[in-house]
């Protein structure tokens, strides 16, 4: 005999493109919330971008919120900087993290990695959803791996910029850069030199992510800052562009 809450996750299946699916029933216990506000989104752009980091950030900040939340590494263009050292301290945090163990890949280095099952049926999962992507076109074609995510309609895509990078320092590059990635929903200034990033520098990126975004159509999102310089009291850039605060965690995931 069916129970009352397979009853209502049937009923969300079978209408799954209607506001019908609005509603389900967590925990058996009777009380029904509302998930058309459900978070899924995909973080790209070139080596050394700052994608992971800020995929990473996005994650805490929605787990932080009370969320339920899956992030993903799916960074399996030679993944030099991996979720991998660091999932454990994630899992702590109560994000559910897909991605190897260190101990799982073994030699592998910067070979490349293969796909875990889990990974590519991720997006059934109900609650929010984070894809760290790798790096470039051949990152982006990573979506092919995924199942549902060509007509996935609640999937954002946003490129990390770093203006700072070779490849994509001027708007011209950066250009050329995004529009080779495919579908691209929003842009994301993250402009750094490492440690020796001061405000001159990620406000010369925001300038240049505001010509690009122009150019494109396409939206910046925010500015991503190093959390060591807050204090200064900076809420938006000079363009205007929110800025968001980040956490560096991924120092500690080499490898």
């Amino acid at each position: 005999m069916f129970r009352t809450s397979n009853i209502l996750k049937l009923f969300a299946i079978l209408f799954n493109n209607s506001s019908y699916k609005n509603y389900f029933l967590e925990n058996n216990n009777f009380e029904v919330r509302k998930i058309e506000d459900r978070i899924i989104e995909a973080y790209i752009g070139e080596y050394a971008s700052g994608k992971s980091e800020n995929a990473v950030n996005r994650a805490v900040e929605l787990r932080e919120q009370g969320r339920k939340v899956t992030l993903v590494d799916l960074d399996l263009v030679e993944p030099f900087y991996t979720l991998r050292p660091i999932k454990k301290q994630l899992e702590e945090l109560g994000i559910d993290v897909v991605a190897w163990e260190t101990r799982e890949t073994m030699g592998l280095g910067e070979a490349g990695s293969i796909i875990k099952p889990a990974m590519k049926w991720v997006l059934r999962r109900e609650h929010d959803i984070i894809l760290d992507i790798g790096y470039g076109v051949e990152g982006a074609k990573t979506f092919n791996l995924i199942e549902g995510a060509a007509e996935n309609k609640d999937l954002k895509i946003f490129a990390i910029v770093n203006t700072s990078r070779p490849l994509t320092a001027s708007v011209e590059d950066i250009v050329e850069y995004i529009r080779g990635l495919g579908k691209v929903d929003g842009l994301i200034n993250n402009t750094h030199l490492g440690d020796e990033t001061d405000w001159e520098v990620i406000e010369e990126g925001a300038k240049i992510a505001s010509e690009v975004s122009k150019e494109l159509g396409i939206p910046v999102i925010y500015t991503a800052a190093d959390e060591k310089l807050k204090d200064i009291g900076i809420t938006t850039d000079k363009q205007g562009f929110p800025v968001k605060y980040i956490h560096r965690y991924m120092p500690l995931s080499f490898w």
